[in-house]
């Protein structure tokens, strides 16, 4: 097989989407191992295409890899485009931008290792004898490429990555060559994707088994956000990723992993919006640790259904949170649980990081946050309004000086009317919470605006403030359907089309019979008889 790594980006990224390399030889003979209830799991595989690191896994990849925590990938690698998750590879295209970002973060995440002697020693599993120790060189090559490019090395390959020793002898220095591996290998296609290839399952035309390396790169990244360490590695070695009771048993162990907790919160993180907040750094911060306590005891800590999450009566809170929610302070810099009372407030609707969804300038938009409700929580695709609208904002010569007046332009104009209906009922009935989900009984900046709260979810009810659409959004029954859907999107990287459509339903049935447990929900998803396959597009 031809190295990758000295291959034009986009064209193997193409080949592995197809299923052959460039050079005709990525897609391997029928496995002579295959099982017999391989082609029964195999009706159940769904498309799955090469799917770049997101720049959040990008970072979490080298930090794991090389003890880097600069997090240089984020502001370097192309934007990914958020929808609501980062990792629908059918958007992550190859670019010039990224095949510079590549090098030059490979380039400086290299000296960064060497420059710093904890991580050398780490990663250099070897005490070199000289410039020219190949032996040692090739351990590196093994050990080090097996945890980046998250399988065993041919012997052929790492014959050519040795072959880069040569400038360490040049240079009178064996780390010129660690350097220039590290290089090439975080610029290698297979570190840079996640290429899955599989072989072909007898019968079943279309459909790969995915062998057991590729299996825990699955895993890992959908569990963790993060390369597989040795000990999963070491689970593919054994052979014990082959059927949907190894892989369950694999992701147990994994779920235990601290870092599950955080890929967990940023799966919400980016579902309700609050990936990125447009606050101060610590109303931020607090914001944040408010959601991850939520999600953290629901899902890990004391799990319980994951309705729950929505109807929490109490919420995480340090003494300035507090005081900006106007709760009663807990006495801690740090954080307490408080209880919501009477507020009005319930559940990780009312909290400030899920408000600030739908902020628009300096104010809330009704209809903006009426959009995120239908698109987030109930999955309802809203279509795009027709090209001649300028704005979801009503015209600012609507009669009237408060919101509600205005907005009711939308509910007059005929263009306008179907899309707006479904929409700002629902954010007039978030109104009482400005963008940073503090209470307000009258427009910010406006008393004579006063704001009654009063909102409406089309089909199935009135409701007034979060803890009234919380109520509104189970009573629908559409809310833990939405959430399986997501989740699935999530797994996927891509929409769902009509062909998933028996494994979502499978998945909800049994998100519904293990008693809403998201954490049995993670389980079901890798347990499901399809995981392990992939369907060529």
């Amino acid at each position: 097989m031809r190295h990758r790594w000295r291959e034009p980006l986009a064209a193997v990224v193409l080949a592995a989407m197809v299923g052959c390399s460039s050079d005709g030889d990525l897609l391997p003979p029928r496995d002579p191992n295959a099982k017999p209830n391989d082609a029964a799991h195999a009706q159940t595989a769904v498309v799955s295409g090469a799917r770049r690191l997101t720049r959040t896994e990008y970072d979490d990849t080298v930090r794991d890899l090389l003890g880097d925590a600069t997090n240089s990938g984020f502001a370097t690698l192309p934007e990914d485009v958020n929808d609501p998750f980062d990792n629908n590879y059918m958007t992550q295209l190859v670019s010039p931008a990224l095949i510079n970002a590549a090098e030059t973060l490979a380039t400086n995440a290299a000296k960064r290792a060497l420059a710093d002697p904890a991580i050398h020693v780490k990663i250099v599993p070897c005490q070199p004898t000289g410039p020219a120790d190949t032996d040692c060189l090739r351990k590196f090559i093994a050990t080090f490429g097996r945890r980046a490019l998250r399988r065993p090395l041919e012997a052929s390959e790492i014959d050519e990555y040795a072959a880069l020793g040569s400038f360490a002898v040049e240079g009178n220095a064996f780390d010129v060559g660690v350097e220039l591996v590290i290089r090439a290998m975080l610029q290698d296609v297979e570190f840079l994707y996640r290429v899955e290839v599989g072989t072909e399952v007898a019968g079943v035309p279309g459909v790969f088994k995915l062998n057991h390396f590729e299996v825990a790169t699955r895993l890992s990244y959908f569990l963790l956000g993060t390369t597989p360490d040795d000990a999963l590695l070491d689970v593919a070695a054994a052979q014990k990723l082959g059927s949907p009771g190894d892989i369950r048993a694999a992701a147990v162990t994994i779920m235990a992993n601290p870092r599950a907790r955080e890929r967990v919160n940023r799966f919400h993180a980016l579902w309700l919006s609050f990936h990125q907040l447009p606050h101060p750094p610590d109303l931020t911060a607090a914001l944040r640790a408010e959601s991850a306590a939520l999600i953290n005891r629901v899902v890990f800590d004391k799990p319980s259904s994951y309705l729950d999450l929505f109807t929490s009566s109490d919420t995480y809170a340090n003494d300035f949170l507090a005081d900006h929610y106007g709760l009663p302070k807990p006495g801690s810099t740090t954080g307490a649980w408080v209880a919501y009372g009477n507020t009005g407030r319930k559940g990780i609707l009312s909290h400030g990081a899920v408000l600030s969804a739908g902020a628009k300038f300096a104010d809330t938009s009704p209809t903006q946050r009426g959009k995120f409700v239908q698109n987030r929580l109930l999955c309802r695709e809203i279509p795009a309004p027709p090209p001649t609208t300028k704005s979801d904002n009503p015209p600012s010569d609507a009669p009237g000086n408060c919101k509600i007046d205005k907005y009711k332009a939308h509910a007059t104009d005929g263009a306008c009317k179907g899309c707006h209906s479904q929409m700002d009922p629902i954010g007039f009935g978030l109104e009482n919470y400005d963008k940073a989900g503090v209470f307000r009984a009258t427009e910010t900046g406006k008393p004579e605006c006063p704001i009654d709260g009063a909102g409406d979810l089309l089909g199935v009810g009135p409701f007034n403030g979060p803890a009234g659409l919380a109520d509104k959004l189970l009573a629908s029954g559409e809310l833990e359907a939405c959430v399986v859907t997501q989740l699935y999107r999530f797994a996927t990287g891509r929409r769902e089309a009509t062909e998933d459509t028996p494994v979502i339903q499978g998945l909800a049935t049994k998100f519904v019979q293990n008693d809403h447990g998201f954490a049995p929900l993670l389980l079901e998803v890798v347990a499901d008889n399809g995981f392990g396959f992939r369907r060529a597009q």
